[in-house]
């Protein structure tokens, strides 16, 4: 028997960093978002002995260790080992050995959630293998809990409800972990034109997200008042970009996601960087309305949103860059696990 799972990466829209603490335990924090046809996999075949074989095929990394109660953390597949680790705590110690695949789309670091995404399909495949009782709610809560509590990974709340729902989503942020995810219910061919207009541009660079998002972090218990202004303001843009979405103004979207891109800046040092401003002065110059950095900033995918047939280009610019523009579309459907 084999398991597996499929969960989508996501692209933020608006809204992005609200969603991390402490700025969502004060003011509460806001996000819209959108799963895309890019996917972090995992499958998992049931063994004869009792050891663990960890793959990671796209980082090409593999470990082996024999059937125990924990698995060290020591920087390699890591993310594996503190699902496992979790799962034995709570529900006790399996009885089978097995081996673990993993594949993600996209390379870490880029700003597409990866690592949170990973962990939800991950978490995903042993539920399917275990039989767990996991609701959506439950299951990227749970995904939430161990990257970020457990294994103290500085990040936000966004990825891991955003791979577990799929679609596009609003979606709220409190104090005590409390998330609420509203579906958007956009019309298709709004999405349609949302996808022809919106370039998804790899900067052929990663970063650690970890070092921006604690800088955010520091810069809110530090009550630095300009920071937070800017993340009022982002949380501002979150309902913008839900109304001009579900309205059908998807022109607005440019000059909305450029008024994202101006505040996001001050949030945190680190979050653009000269090469990344000159990519987006050059899309804009060319046709461009607005854009945003994907995900913590400092590297990995950005967006342009190109109005009209500006996105050809806007295309032919970019290519002076060295970055990959990467073909996508959006998708309903969040975390999908299944056995053969």
């Amino acid at each position: 028997m084999i398991y597996r799972s499929k969960a989508p990466l996501r692209i933020g829209l608006a809204g992005g960093g609200t969603d991390v603490s402490p700025y969502c335990d004060l003011y509460g924090g806001a996000i819209l978002n959108a799963t895309i046809s890019l996917y972090a996999y995992a499958s998992i075949e049931l063994l004869n002995e009792p050891i663990i074989e960890l793959v990671a095929i796209d980082r090409n990394e593999s470990e082996k260790w024999p059937l125990a109660a924990h698995l060290p953390l020591n920087g390699k597949l890591d993310l594996a080992k503190g699902v496992y680790n979790h799962l034995v705590k709570e529900y006790g110690q399996l009885s089978q050995g097995f081996r673990l695949t993993t594949f993600v789309d996209a390379p870490a670091g880029s700003g597409l959630g990866t690592s949170s995404t990973l962990m939800v399909a991950i978490l995903g495949v042993f539920a399917e293998w275990l039989k767990l009782p996991f609701g959506e709610y439950d299951m990227a809560h749970t995904a939430y809990e161990i990257e970020r509590i457990e294994m103290k990974m500085a990040g936000g709340k966004q990825d891991q409800y955003a791979a577990t729902f799929g679609g596009v989503n609003f979606m709220e942020f409190y104090s005590d972990d409390k998330v609420i995810v509203n579906p958007l219910r956009v019309k298709s061919k709004y999405l349609y034109e949302l996808e022809n207009n919106l370039l998804l541009y790899f900067t052929a660079t990663s970063r650690l997200s970890s070092t921006i998002i604690e800088a955010q972090q520091k810069n809110v218990t530090d009550n630095q008042k300009s920071s937070i202004e800017a993340m009022h303001h982002l949380k501002e843009q979150s309902q913008m970009m839900k109304e001009a979405l579900l309205k059908g103004n998807i022109d607005e979207i440019g000059p909305i996601l450029d008024f994202g891109f101006r505040y996001k800046k001050q949030m945190a040092q680190g979050i653009s960087n000269a090469a990344m401003d000159e990519i987006y002065e050059s899309a804009l110059k060319n046709g461009a309305t607005g854009g945003k950095i994907t995900g913590a900033g400092g590297g990995g995918f950005m967006m342009f949103y190109c109005p009209n047939t500006t996105s050809y280009r806007v295309r032919e610019a970019l290519q002076q860059f060295g970055g990959i523009l990467r073909p996508y579309q959006f998708t309903e459907r969040g975390l999908a696990t299944w056995s053969v």
